[in-house]
């Protein structure tokens, strides 16, 4: 439904100056009455006036006010005469009845002119209104066009983000399972080189026995065959003794200091102990002296100590010589930690 503005703007414009124009039209009427009624009324004037003459503008312009009239002079007293036929009217001057016609024509030709170009003025107007409000609507159409582009890319960033995100929590995830896998693996390869080395000390071990077995062995059958050839020698012992030597040997009883003083620098140890537990080692030597063997045939107790002892009977490598200038084959040798 229309509003009253538009209502307004639909009817049709009042010209201006209307008022004016009907103002001065009835104005015009007016003197025209005036004119035609003075024109009448020339029983009131001289009568030696015989002829009058009034002057029109073609324009209309509103007159000067009358000037007074003057004094009427006494008349004489009339002859006793016929009464005179007075004078027929004037019919009115075509001239000014044109003049108004005219006027009155270009008032109304310059009334549709102005409605005429207030009407165009309107018709300016409304299409400038409309253009504007086209503008409008494609400017707010622009603006949702740009609104929406900056939406969309604001959501493909968000969406890149994301996804960048999730590549990134993925491939740490493949680097955590993968170091995780390496560290498996280290451990693994670790408890493997552990059991290898466990293996290869203990082979090692076993095949040290065997060849400490097979040296006792020859080292028996060695000490058995000089035995036989003593005998058949001829013995220096007792009657009742039971060797097979030539003659006794052994070690001299400073023998055993000598060798704690040579083993004992070998000795690492720096744990603290409670007492002074003694720690008995078999060693098994060749005749030069290098140790073939160490067996711990009593234990002090204190496995660090035991250890220690072993370590270092394997680092001496050689034993000292006697007083004799021999060594041993085997002989048991006691250490203590406070000694």
């Amino acid at each position: 439904m229309p509003s009253a503005n538009e209502r307004e703007d639909l009817q049709p414009l009042q010209a201006p100056g209307a008022l004016r124009a009907y103002g001065l039209a009835l104005f015009v009427h007016v003197l025209l009455a005036a004119a035609l009624t003075w024109g009448v009324s020339w029983k009131t004037q001289d009568p030696q006036a015989t002829f009058a003459a009034e002057l029109w503008s073609a324009t209309p312009q509103e007159a000067a006010p009358p000037l007074a009239s003057p004094p009427e002079p006494v008349k004489p007293p009339e002859p006793k005469t016929a009464p005179l036929t007075p004078p027929t009217p004037a019919a009115p001057s075509p001239s000014v009845a044109a003049a108004a016609a005219e006027a009155a024509a270009a008032e109304a030709e310059a009334a549709a002119e102005i409605a005429l170009q207030r009407e165009r003025e309107r018709q300016r107007k409304r299409l400038e209104a409309d253009a504007a409000k086209k503008a409008e609507l494609a400017e707010k159409k622009k603006a949702d066009k740009v609104k929406a582009e900056k939406a969309e890319k604001a959501e493909k960033a968000e969406k890149a983000a994301l996804a960048e995100k999730a590549e990134k929590a993925e491939k740490a995830k493949a680097t955590a399972l993968a170091a995780e896998k390496a560290e498996q693996d280290k451990a693994r390869k670790a408890k493997e080189a552990a059991t290898q080395a466990k293996a290869k000390a203990a082979k090692d071990a076993e095949t040290k026995q065997a060849a400490a077995k097979e040296q006792a062995a020859a080292e028996k059958r060695h000490q058995q065959d000089i035995a036989r050839m003593m005998g058949m020698a001829g013995g220096t012992g007792a009657p009742d003794a039971k060797g097979t030597a030539a003659q006794a040997s052994g070690p001299s009883a400073s023998y055993g200091g000598r060798v704690r003083a040579r083993v004992k620098p070998n000795v690492v140890f720096t744990e603290e102990i409670a007492g002074n537990p003694v720690a008995e080692v078999e060693v098994r030597t060749s005749i030069d002296g290098t140790i073939i063997s160490q067996r711990l045939i009593k234990s002090s107790g204190n496995k660090a100590w035991d250890d220690a002892v072993i370590k270092a009977i394997i680092r001496t490598e050689v034993l000292p010589r006697d007083v004799d200038g021999r060594v041993p084959t085997s002989l048991i040798i006691s250490f203590k930690p406070k000694d």
